[in-house]
C-alpha cells in the first residue's frame, strides 16, 4: 500500500482541481471525471487499488497507467451548482503533474503538485472573481440547454447523434456522450444524500487512454464467462449469472459494455449501450464489432492487423499469470475516427520520413497510397474491483492456474476479428 494511500489528510491551503465528466466513458456504472488533459479519475476501491499497485511488470502495457490517490469532496458554487473538487493530499502542493511510470518508480513519487495555471482550479488571487462568475454562468446556460435532450439520449439502447458540420469535430464531442453524464449525475446525487455524514472520497488518478485521439472511437467488452466476485452475495451473484446466461457471455466469454462509433459517412456519432450489448446474439456481436471498425463509408481494414496483434499478444502474457480471476473486467479498444490525410508512397526513404515506422514498412511497395497512423489502435484492460489472486492475503478462496473464462473470451474476440477480416478481403 503506498504512502499516499495511507496518508488521506488535505493540506489545509491546497488548491483544488475541478472535475470534469469524462465524456467518453461508454459502458461501466462508475463515475469516471476528466482530472486533466492526460489523466482520470474514478472512486477508489481498495481491491483495484491493490491491483494497480502489484500488477505484473508484463501487463503494464495492457492496462492505463496509474498515478496516485487524491481526495475528492462536493462543494456548491455561488449559484449552488455541485461541483466535484480534487485536493492533493498532505505533504503534496499544487496540480498533479504527468509522471513517466515506465521506470517503475516508487509510489509515492508518482504523485506530484505542480502550480500549472491551464488546469481549473478554485478562485485564487490570480483567478478574478468576475471571469470565473462569467465562465461559470455560460457553462450553466449549456447544461440547461442540453438537460431535456439528456433525458431521453439516456433511455435510448443505440442511438445516433448528428455532428454539427460547422466549427471541430471533437470539440462538439464533449456534450453529447449519454452514458457519461447518467454515471456523473448519479455519481452527485450519491455524494450529496451522504454528505451529511461523509465528503471525502479517496479517487485514484489513471491514464486517460483517449488524450491522444481526435475523435475517440471507443468500444467496452465485458470479458469472461463470469462477472461476479468471490465476495458476491448469493443474491448478487446469482443476479449476475444470469446476465451472463443471457448475454453472449455464456457462449463465447465476451458481450459489449458500450460503444461509441464516428460514422464520417454521415457526419453521425453512435452509441449503444449495455442494455442493448446483452441482448445481442453471437451474430448480432459480430456484427456490432463490424458496426464499430466501420466508418459509415467502408470498413476501417487498417487497423483489424493491430487489432488482432495486440490481442494476441494479450492473451500470451495471461495465459502466463497464475491465480488471477479478473471478474467483470472490461476490454476497451479505441482508434481515432478522424483519418488522416494519405500521401503517396514509393521506394524513396524521403517520402517516408512522416510516416511511423511500422506504417512505412508495412506499405512501402505494397500499395500505392495508405493513411498517416493507420495503425494508431490500443487495446487495454480496465475495472479491477473484483479482481482477485493468491498475493491478496485477505481473500479467503484463492485459484489456481489461468483465468480460463477470460482467456476463452479473449480468443472469441480473436476469432471474430479474424473472420470480419477474412471476409472483407484483408
Amino acid at each position: 500500500m503506498s504512502p499516499a494511500f495511507r496518508a488521506m489528510d488535505v493540506e489545509p491551503r491546497a488548491k483544488g482541481v475541478l472535475l470534469e465528466p469524462f465524456v467518453h466513458q461508454v459502458g461501466g456504472h462508475s463515475c469516471v471525471l476528466r482530472f486533466n488533459e492526460t489523466t482520470l479519475c474514478k472512486p477508489l476501491v481498495p481491491r483495484e487499488h491493490q491491483f494497480y499497485e502489484t500488477l505484473p511488470a508484463e501487463m503494464r502495457k495492457f492496462t492505463p497507467q496509474y498515478k496516485g490517490v487524491v481526495s475528492v469532496r462536493f462543494e456548491e458554487d455561488e449559484d449552488r451548482n455541485l461541483c466535484l473538487i480534487a485536493y492533493p493530499l498532505k505533504g503534496d502542493h499544487g496540480t498533479v503533474e504527468i509522471v513517466d511510470n515506465s521506470d517503475c518508480e516508487p509510489k509515492s513519487k508518482l504523485l506530484r503538485w505542480t502550480t500549472n495555471k491551464k488546469h481549473h482550479v478554485l478562485e485564487t488571487e490570480k483567478t478574478p472573481k468576475d471571469w470565473v462568475r462569467q465562465h461559470r454562468k455560460e457553462e450553466k446556460m449549456k447544461s440547461h440547454k442540453l438537460e431535456e435532450e439528456f433525458e431521453w439520449l439516456k433511455k435510448s439502447e443505440v442511438l445516433y447523434y448528428t455532428v454539427e458540420k460547422k466549427g471541430n469535430i471533437s470539440s462538439q464531442l464533449k456534450h453529447y456522450n449519454p452514458w457519461s453524464m447518467k454515471c456523473h449525475q448519479q455519481q452527485l446525487q450519491r455524494m450529496k444524500e451522504n454528505a451529511k455524514h461523509r465528503n471525502q472520497y479517496k479517487f485514484i488518478l489513471l491514464e486517460n487512454l483517449t488524450s491522444r485521439y481526435e475523435v475517440p472511437c471507443v468500444l467496452d467488452l465485458k470479458m469472461g464467462t463470469r462477472q461476479h466476485g468471490d465476495d458476491a452475495s448469493e443474491e448478487k451473484a446469482a443476479n449476475q449469472i444470469r446476465k451472463c446466461q443471457q448475454s453472449t457471455s455464456a457462449v463465447i466469454g465476451v458481450r459489449v459494455c458500450g460503444m461509441q462509433v464516428y460514422q464520417a459517412g454521415s457526419g453521425q456519432l453512435m452509441f449503444m449501450n449495455k442494455y442493448h450489448g446483452r441482448k445481442l446474439s453471437v451474430q448480432g456481436f459480430k456484427e456490432a464489432l463490424y458496426q464499430f471498425f466501420h466508418n459509415g463509408r467502408y470498413l476501417r481494414r487498417e487497423l483489424l492487423g493491430p487489432v488482432l496483434k495486440k490481442l494476441t499478444e494479450l492473451k500470451a502474457v495471461l495465459e502466463r499469470q497464475e491465480s488471477y480471476r479478473f471478474y467483470s473486467s472490461s476490454l476497451l479498444v479505441i482508434y481515432d475516427g478522424k483519418e488522416r490525410p494519405e500521401v503517396v508512397l514509393d521506394s524513396d526513404a524521403e517520402d517516408l520520413e512522416d510516416l511511423s515506422e511500422e506504417s512505412a514498412d508495412e506499405s512501402a511497395g505494397a500499395y500505392a497510397y495508405k493513411p498517416l497512423g493507420a495503425s494508431s489502435v490500443d487495446v487495454r484492460m480496465i475495472d479491477f474491483a473484483h479482481t482477485t489472486c493468491r498475493l491478496y492475503g485477505e481473500d479467503t478462496v484463492v485459484h489456481e492456474g489461468q483465468d480460463a473464462g477470460y482467456i476463452f473470451g479473449l480468443q472469441s474476440l480473436i476469432d471474430i476479428v479474424t473472420e470480419i477480416s477474412e471476409e472483407s478481403g484483408e
